[in-house]
């Protein structure tokens, strides 16, 4: 892990330097000047820029996690309204249910949450859902759990979802995938909290956050799609980062690469599929120990 962070941002870490050293010298771009000095580009719209990886990691033979990206942009009199859904989901159960899971979950979502709220905005006739952002991700996340328990019984898996509109953000979040705002002055902020027994344990400080890192079973939940009769869905209301990103992972990379360095990747480059890349790499060179998913999302107007 040390090796591979010296390699990505050269000399000791927390230099904050980027390589190579025998990089060429260009005129900074409109859109680099626009970030520097907070100026807007005259005709450019408000769109989600967004980039993900998927990667199996080092010990395991099969991706049990998926994810989901859908974006787009409504430009109308020379305004828009930027939208997105994205979404991370880890499965659980062996014999291949956990990875039947994850992908069923996915598919619900994005089926249900397209159907409520896309498709009205596209009609001949546009109007507003009936239901509030909060309760179409909740009832979204409720035809996902029935449709994992009907496709892979048995089997469950981790959700985390986000849906934006403009700067708008809900969250609906289930067991120990994560989402953070991440900003360009180096700060990190996890926005969901982990359904996992360990992470119970520490929250009633019955053992330290050192302890709960390295504990047996860490990896328990005790809430997931797809398991027991009701999913109890945490929904969490906010705003997308304006200068910065929103990250969407998964255990396997939060639980290998520490959050001060996930930082760091991320503020590395502003391609955000770039940044995917090198949390995969990182989490890989800290023994790649689970699949790794990751989904970065910024707010470009």
């Amino acid at each position: 892990m040390r090796n591979f962070l010296k390699r990505l941002f050269g000399g000791k870490q927390g230099s904050g330097s980027l390589p190579p050293s025998n990089a060429k010298t260009a005129p900074l771009s409109d859109y680099q000047l626009s970030e520097i000095t907070g100026e807007e580009i005259k005709g450019r719209l408000a769109q989600f820029i967004a980039g993900s990886a998927l990667d199996i990691g080092l010990r395991r033979d099969n991706n049990e996690d998926g994810l989901l990206s859908i974006s787009g942009t409504l430009g109308v009199n020379s305004q828009s309204q930027p939208f997105g859904l994205f979404a991370v989901a880890d499965g659980m159960g062996g014999h291949r249910n956990g990875e039947v899971a994850s992908e069923t979950a996915l598919r619900a979502l994005g089926s249900y949450v397209v159907s409520k709220l896309y498709q009205p905005l596209f009609g001949s006739n546009p109007e507003a859902p009936q239901d509030s952002l909060s309760e179409i991700m909740e009832s979204a996340v409720n035809e996902a759990h029935l449709q994992v328990k009907r496709a892979a019984p048995g089997g469950g898996c981790t959700l985390t979802a986000a849906l934006a509109i403009g700067s708008q953000l809900v969250i609906a979040h289930l067991g120990d995938s994560r989402a953070y705002s991440i900003h360009t002055d180096g700060r990190i902020q996890t926005l969901t909290r982990d359904h996992s027994l360990v992470k119970r344990l520490e929250e009633l400080g019955q053992i330290s956050s050192e302890e709960a890192a390295v504990h047996p079973q860490k990896s328990v939940l005790y809430r997931a799609l797809g398991q027991g009769n009701k999913v109890d869905v945490e929904i969490f209301t906010g705003q997308m980062p304006q200068r910065g990103s929103l990250l969407l992972c998964s255990d396997g990379l939060w639980g290998a690469v520490e959050d001060k360095d996930i930082q760091r990747i991320v503020n590395s480059t502003s391609n955000p599929h770039l940044a995917c890349q090198y949390l995969v790499e990182a989490a890989n060179a800290a023994g790649g120990p689970d699949n790794i998913a990751a989904l970065l999302v910024r707010l470009a107007n």
